[in-house]
């Protein structure tokens, strides 16, 4: 049990801290976005980021996912405040959504994550990198009018943001701002090389804030024409939860809306946990994979937690955990420690927030956007055939046309058409022998294998016993899906961890460390 504390004390320190704070800087002005594009009050925002972070990452079995308000859910949240009327009776909508997650996750209805394709999986998360990027890039030069939280990319482009404004788009452009994000970037890029290694002692996003701050008072204090103006900055009101508002719980039956929108609710941010855990379990630099049901259970709470302190819906989220792998988080701690973090600064220093340029916060969104949609990522997707480059970009040019839930029916819709036309065989056969007494399992791939075979192989995989051997033989196979190649790929690397003997035969491994 010491040893166990230590471990996870030296990992907090070398690697969980320093990314729970660069989480937290990218939590941070998405929480008051998206309170503010859901039409809920500003504290709901952060509250939901807090209970992410302390409540639902302790219960989740993902090391790396992290909860929070989503983008996703701000036009479900602003029209079912609007219809009920009341911001007591939503709450009562969030508790209701969170029992639905809660009552999936016991009933192990998790499982359905596992059935999305690779290919689509990766176009959701090149989609999401487009759009971060799109929305952050206005911020970037100073732009202080685009809706930068929600979710969509053609939005960016609507009357009340940039063709809105088109006219006097000079004057929201401020030089001081285009500046901080060359310095941000530059400071990024540079404590990314590996030359850098040695000197990233402090957390890089720390050092792109406060070089942002400093660089702002000096322009301050100088008069200078380059100083940001104040909408330019992060804004938290020194006072912000003194007027929380709690459900109304004697009128929980008193309308059906209540109940129906909780569900509603509860499908979709069930829907949009679940894509994110898949795409973060592919980030993941160590394989690790998350017991979805789990996950479930951990979401339910913390949606009922956040239904009964005031806060708006929460899901896993994409972009707080690709910062999180960008920032090396190793464990869960980080997560817990970005909610931490949360808590603490809106509690103890909102004065020193609100000197944070959206600018500098807006660089290390940049970055993460451009890790989600690599160049690279796109050539290795184009090399790999029309089955699975077809349901990856139709998957990103849908979601930027409408929204993420849309999109990914699209590519799966797509990626069941190529196996349904490769018709596919779900069997494979597992036998056992017994030499010199080292125990020996033959997996047997019959005819067609596809991803629909990925949560039983999956299985099977993790059942073989240390020091033995093992032989995957694909030589009779007509078809294997890529996802089963990148499983079997990805088992091929830590086969000797585990001290087994991987023999492969008819079957090619695919490069698992040169995409998502």
């Amino acid at each position: 049990m010491k040893r166990t504390i230590k471990y996870y004390r030296i990992i907090w320190l070398r690697h969980d801290l320093a990314a729970g704070l660069s989480v937290f800087l990218v939590a941070l002005p998405l929480c008051l976005g998206i309170a503010l594009a859901s039409g809920a009050p500003l504290y709901a925002g952060l509250l939901s980021g807090i209970i992410g972070g302390v409540v639902v990452s302790l219960i989740s079995g993902s090391q790396l996912a992290v909860s929070g308000p989503a983008a996703g859910l701000t036009t479900l949240v602003a029209a079912s405040i609007i219809s009920l009327g009341d911001y007591k009776l939503f709450l009562l909508a969030v508790i209701v959504a969170g029992l639905f997650q809660l009552t999936l996750g016991l009933l192990k209805f998790g499982e359905i994550a596992n059935y999305f394709p690779s290919a689509v999986i990766k176009g959701m998360l090149a989609a999401i990198g487009i759009i971060l990027i799109s929305k952050q890039i206005p911020l970037a030069i100073g732009y202080d009018k685009p809706d930068f939280w929600t979710s969509g990319f053609l939005n960016l482009f609507s009357a009340k943001n940039f063709l809105g404004n088109i006219e006097n788009f000079n004057h929201h452009i401020t030089r001081g701002a285009i500046m901080i994000t060359i310095v941000s970037l530059f400071v990024l890029i540079l404590f990314q090389q590996d030359f850098a290694k040695k000197l990233r002692v402090v957390p890089i996003p720390l050092i792109v804030v406060v070089l942002g701050i400093v660089t702002n008072v000096l322009f301050t204090n100088a008069a200078s024409a380059y100083s940001l103006k104040t909408t330019q900055l992060v804004n938290i009101p020194s006072n912000i939860f003194a007027s929380i508002t709690f459900p109304e719980f004697s009128k929980f039956f008193s309308t059906i809306e209540i109940w129906k929108d909780g569900l509603i609710i509860g499908i979709l941010a069930t829907l949009e946990t679940l894509l994110c855990i898949e795409a973060i379990d592919k980030l993941d630099r160590r394989n690790r994979i998350t017991p979805v049901n789990r996950e479930l259970i951990a979401q339910g709470i913390g949606n009922m937690v956040c239904g009964l302190l005031g806060a708006i819906p929460l899901t896993a989220v994409v972009v707080r955990g690709a910062a999180n792998v960008d920032a090396g988080g190793r464990t869960k701690l980080s997560a817990f420690t970005h909610g931490l973090f949360l808590l603490l600064a809106v509690l103890l220093v909102p004065f020193l927030l609100n000197k944070i340029p959206y600018a500098s916060l807006s660089a290390i969104l940049l970055t993460t956007g451009y890790n989600l949609t690599k160049p690279k990522l796109f050539r290795n997707m184009w090399s790999l055939g029309w089955k699975q480059f077809l349901p990856f970009i139709f998957t990103i040019l849908v979601i930027l046309c409408t929204d993420l839930l849309i999109g990914v029916s699209i590519g799966l819709l797509i990626a069941l058409f190529f196996i349904i036309r490769n018709n596919f065989k779900t069997e494979y056969k597992i036998t056992k022998q017994k030499k010199f007494d080292i125990e020996t399992n033959i997996i047997k791939l019959n005819s067609n294998v596809t991803f629909l075979n990925k949560v039983q192989l999956r299985k099977s995989l993790d059942e073989i016993p240390e020091y033995s051997i093992l032989v995957i033989d694909g030589s009779d196979c007509n078809f294997v899906d890529y996802d089963i190649l990148e499983i079997i790929s990805e088992y091929h690397n830590k086969a000797h961890d585990r001290h087994i003997e991987l023999k492969l035969i008819g079957i090619a491994t695919v490069n698992v460390s040169a995409v998502h």
